[in-house]
């Protein structure tokens, strides 16, 4: 096998296209770090090719992270006629460390973009005329979903909300006019980043 050991592979004067391996060349191997294109290039795939990674991908593509669920360790009580936090205090995930589980029952996100977040609730009583989801953003009402007379109170609500990174924060709150106070005896709270 032959070794070239040159600094700079350039296309001749005249032609656009610099083409590395043919049709003998299954497979070019590079062993250490390279730099595609300058600042400002555009490197294509064509159609029909593709992009395999079996290591690690950095700087494209994304995750949904940071992200996090939490659920209802005990019942909690629902006064009447009143928007209450949902005290959601058990962690199953939160990638991030971003939900305080403890204190504020809040996700104060530590990466800017756009968030979908949900929740859901279930009161012990087999019916109430009027109950209501809440999403909260920094302490005001943000979004809200109202339903009537559902066995029990047990559904879902979705929506999406966009978080600066630093200081913004959601929280779940919750209402019923049963005429009395009720508990919630399970649900979550949801909220993970979009990819854009």
């Amino acid at each position: 096998m032959s070794k070239l050991e040159t600094n700079t592979i350039d296309n001749i004067s005249g032609s656009s296209t610099l083409t590395i391996g043919d049709s003998n060349a299954s497979t070019i191997s590079i062993p250490k770090n390279i730099t595609l294109g300058a600042s400002g290039t555009t490197i294509t795939v064509p159609a029909g090719a593709t992009i395999t990674n079996n290591g690690t991908q950095s700087g494209f593509g994304g995750t949904n992270t940071p992200a996090f669920r939490a659920t209802l360790g005990s019942s909690q009580s629902i006064p009447n006629n009143s928007q209450t936090k949902v005290q959601f205090n058990t962690e199953d995930y939160d990638t991030n460390s971003c939900y305080d589980n403890a204190t504020n029952y809040r996700f104060t996100p530590t990466s800017s973009g756009k968030y979908f977040v949900g929740m859901n609730i279930r009161f012990n009583t087999g019916s109430v005329s009027i109950t209501s989801n809440f999403v909260f953003k920094n302490g005001s009402q943000y979004w809200s979903g109202e339903y009537s007379n559902i066995s029990n109170n047990n559904w879902f609500n979705g929506t999406t909300v966009t978080l600066n990174g630093s200081s913004d924060y959601i929280e779940a709150y919750c209402y019923q006019n049963s005429g009395g106070s009720v508990n919630i005896i399970s649900g979550q709270f949801f909220a993970y980043k979009i990819i854009e």
